[in-house]
């Protein structure tokens, strides 16, 4: 009689446990079902970081650990830097190759670029802008930066020739050591800025005459941060493009240089989880 209300037990114990687990299925597919006809998705997006000219992906660093910290999967592929048809391209391949929603953020030159790769990409959700271009179509980034005053870029460059496989040549831009800091990253300290400089990736030249062929931002919320005291991009000129893009959110950061996601790192990660926060 024991063993006998012993296997009672268990079995009842069992069905109920069978059944609390049938009924939380049946609630998570309920809850699945409301989530896709409310068009919410299924899974937070991919944050894509792309960086600019003189530059590599390492000056997102501190804001990759934080938003991965939050919990977003973020990727900051290396800009080609080979002017604005290759590094297009290759961006729209890195984004067609994630599957999901993405923010797509770009710094600098690499505003250019994600204005031009996300085009027609409909898993792009949203464009955030980091002290960064937004050309229009048909637009040059060299006749943009020489509209508006305060640019220390044209004084601060060496041009470098290079020779491509095909025997074609081009010349690379580089930040001389004596006015990159005052020109890139002037709320950084010297030493750091020693470094970025020895470190730089040269951008072809090629990339300030280049024509847009497409604005994303047309058709694509928009994001745009300002560097209060910006040395590469007038903060001036960085305004008008968010202003005519329609930017959903405008912040500006007084004081800083071209980097903000390097020495404002928490304020940028903030900025760009406010766009996946509205959009995804």
């Amino acid at each position: 009689m024991h063993d006998r209300a012993t296997f009672t037990r268990r079995r009842v114990l069992v069905t109920g446990a069978a059944a609390a687990a049938t009924s939380a299925l049946a609630t998570r597919t309920a809850a699945t079902a409301v989530a896709a006809d409310r068009g919410t998705p299924a899974a937070r997006p991919t944050i894509v970081l792309v960086h600019g000219g003189f530059a590599d992906a390492s000056g997102w660093n501190d804001v990759i650990s934080r938003l991965q910290n939050a919990g977003y999967e973020t990727i900051a592929p290396a800009n080609p830097l080979r002017g604005l048809p290759t590094d297009v391209a290759y961006l729209a391949s890195v984004l067609a190759s994630i599957s999901g929603p993405i923010v797509l953020a770009g710094h600098s030159y690499g505003g250019a670029v994600i204005t031009n790769a996300a085009a027609g990409n409909a898993d792009v959700k949203a464009l955030v802008y980091i002290a960064a271009f937004a050309p229009d179509k048909g637009e040059q980034l060299g006749v943009l930066l020489g509209s508006y005053p305060g640019s220390l870029i044209g004084e601060s460059t060496r041009g470098v020739p290079f020779s491509n496989a095909d025997g074609s040549t081009g010349t690379d831009l580089y930040l001389t050591q004596d006015k990159f800091r005052a020109a890139f990253c002037a709320d950084l300290p010297e030493a750091t800025a020693r470094l970025m400089q020895a470190t730089q990736r040269p951008f072809s030249a090629s990339s300030l005459t280049d024509v847009t062929q497409a604005a994303a931002w047309r058709t694509i919320p928009s994001w745009g941060l300002v560097a209060g005291a910006d040395k590469a991009i007038p903060p001036a000129l960085e305004r008008f493009f968010y202003q005519r893009a329609g930017s959903r959110r405008v912040i500006e950061v007084p004081g800083a240089s071209h980097v903000p996601m390097i020495s404002h790192p928490s304020t940028t990660a903030r900025f760009i989880e406010s766009a996946v926060q509205a959009t995804c």
